[in-house]
């Protein structure tokens, strides 16, 4: 079965290119609201669930242990643009456990954002662990260790202590096993699990709301989302989708975005979890789609909706800003009535 046509990217007044994709939105009692597509195929959500992946680090104490700030909290949850804010936070984060950037098992790559990039770049000097979008997950990671009074050598590893536990937190609050034949390796190397789309909105509806799981961790997730509506800049950074709609829209809604065109989000006030993906893996076409869930869902006022829609509907110019085209959600998407 093909998924449905749900971003069209016009140029003029013709539409130059489709992206299909599929959809889930789920109450958090398990019913669902929206299916759009196969949306029972396993996905691998990747950097989408890095909130419900950093649930140990603040159900533990752990985070309290540490003295851990909202920004590093948020910063856990992040694919951050490599901004000296973003690093400098990291690196607190790890001598906070006592440690330094040389225990990050990340990776290293060049900032994500295009400022911080250039930046670095100009200094002459060369990334390192920090400037990984992921270095914040894994300094929670680390933190998490050596709270546990864990060596974190090794704790990407599926049998380390902290794999452990995440796993164990994922499959609570999404209700769906993470087995490991449907299993892989992410960018950062820690592992992802595959698992339908409405296991993880079912997931994001219960973080949303605290229905349906413990206590302690629906407090964590309530922290989560605080720390995150306070301080929506650690999450991604300058310009960016997830940045600048937790700006507009404060503890009203998380997003967070994913590789390969995954995207998830809750809405606390309606007790709605999302998940999609594109299924040509782009960002720009899981962007459109989140907002224009956001669009469809959400009573907002004008002036949201106007914030929204310019991220949601973006304009597309040429080199000279002569505007070309746009973005734009499908009928089907957005729940308007078949002609």
């Amino acid at each position: 079965m093909d998924n449905p046509f749900l971003v069209e990217v016009a140029r003029g007044h013709l539409v130059e290119s489709r992206h299909r994709g599929s959809v889930s939105v789920v109450e958090a009692d398990g019913v669902t609201v929206l299916s759009l597509g196969d949306v029972d195929r396993p996905v691998f959500p990747r950097s989408a669930v890095k909130a419900l992946q950093a649930l140990p680090l603040i159900e533990s104490g752990i985070a309290e242990q540490f003295g851990l700030t909202d920004e590093e909290i948020a910063l856990a949850c992040a694919s951050h643009s490599g901004e000296p804010r973003h690093t400098a936070a990291a690196a607190a984060m790890l001598a906070k456990a006592g440690r330094d950037l040389s225990c990050l098992e990340c990776g290293t790559h060049w900032p994500m954002g295009e400022a911080a990039n250039r930046a670095l770049a100009a200094s002459g000097e060369t990334p390192t662990a920090l400037h990984n979008n992921c270095s914040g997950k894994h300094a929670g990671f680390i933190c998490l260790a050596c709270g546990s009074d864990t060596d974190p050598a090794g704790y990407v590893k599926a049998a380390h202590l902290v794999q452990q536990r995440v796993r164990a937190a994922l499959e609570d609050i999404t209700g769906a096993s993470h087995d490991e034949d449907r299993s892989g390796l992410d960018g950062c190397s820690i592992p992802t699990y595959a698992i339908p789309l409405p296991a993880l909105a079912f997931g994001f509806a219960r973080f949303g709301t605290g229905i349906g799981i413990s206590p302690d961790t629906a407090k964590a997730a309530g922290r989560i989302r605080k720390a995150v509506a306070q301080h929506p800049f650690m999450v991604a950074g300058t310009d960016r989708f997830d940045t600048r709609v937790m700006e507009i829209l404060g503890e009203r809604a998380f997003v967070k975005v994913g590789a390969e065109g995954v995207y998830c989000a809750a809405l606390p006030e309606l007790g709605y979890g999302i998940a999609l993906k594109a299924d040509d893996g782009t960002t720009r076409a899981a962007e459109a789609m989140m907002g224009g869930l956001l669009l469809r869902y959400l009573k907002l006022s004008d002036e949201e909706r106007a914030a929204i829609e310019r991220l949601a509907q973006p304009v597309l110019r040429n080199w000279n800003g002569i505007e070309v085209g746009g973005m734009t959600a499908t009928g089907e998407l957005m729940g308007a009535p078949s002609s």
